[in-house]
């Protein structure tokens, strides 16, 4: 843990922090000091994750909850506890033609992207709130501002979530709560969509896919101290993607 303790004394909960951005996240917030929450579906991942953030001196514990449950939220909501940082990772993304998508399939991805975080934050930004203080960071995407064919649903999911941002911030940020999000362009996270990975990557200014930990330095700045008087910001980190 040789990072700085900026969050040293804050408890962190990580949606989806068994694998991919959402590890790499829980692991960077615990090498500067936090006290992680890895939320997860799957209890072997998950506990792996916890015995190498311990393993390198770090603190964390697992949690188990189907975010896809409409009961999921207020599950996690009570097993975590206390939360000062929230990070809303969890999700998944569906590229296709419109016309090949089921019903059932959007619900499902409006309900793990969307209501989920939806429901967590009204599950605990409330108690942070009368601490007067919290962070809360929104992982969202470059499709949220980019057309990309075939990613009309998933764009849209992420659209909403950054549209939650800043309603969110105007409702809990005059009692110290501060509400962000990010918005990656490509990142390798180790999944199967690699080549596709790529394939965006080379559409980007830079050329080239991102790297997890070129993502987690910006979610540790929004939850630390250092982002004091930041709220309501949706951060581009994506290669220079959106910019022309």
């Amino acid at each position: 843990m040789a990072r700085q303790q900026d969050l040293d004394g804050l408890s962190a909960l990580v949606t989806g922090g068994t694998s991919g951005l959402g590890r790499a996240t829980a692991e960077e917030l615990a090498r500067r000091g936090a006290s992680v929450i890895v939320h997860g579906r799957d209890a072997a991942r998950g506990q792996a994750v916890v015995a190498a953030i311990t393993s390198a001196g770090g603190r964390a514990r697992f949690a188990a909850a189907d975010l896809g449950d409409p009961a999921g939220p207020d599950q996690l909501a009570a097993a975590a506890g206390t939360v000062d940082v929230l990070v809303n990772n969890a999700g998944f993304s569906w590229f296709g033609p419109t016309a090949d998508l089921e019903a059932d399939h959007f619900d499902a991805l409006f309900a793990s992207d969307v209501r989920a975080p939806y429901f967590l934050v009204a599950a605990l930004a409330p108690a942070m709130a009368d601490r007067g203080s919290g962070s809360i960071i929104n992982i969202s995407s470059m499709a949220a501002r980019v057309g990309l064919a075939g990613g009309a649903v998933y764009g849209a999911a992420k659209a909403a979530l950054e549209s939650l941002t800043r309603a969110w911030a105007a409702e809990f940020s005059p009692r110290g709560v501060r509400v962000n999000a990010i918005a990656p362009g490509p990142v390798y996270t180790g999944g199967a969509a690699a080549e596709r990975t790529t394939a965006l990557g080379q559409t980007t200014i830079m050329g080239r896919a991102a790297k997890p930990e070129e993502i987690t330095g910006l979610i540790a700045f929004l939850a630390s101290p250092e982002a004091s008087y930041v709220t309501g910001a949706v951060y581009a980190i994506d290669g220079g993607r959106t910019a022309v």
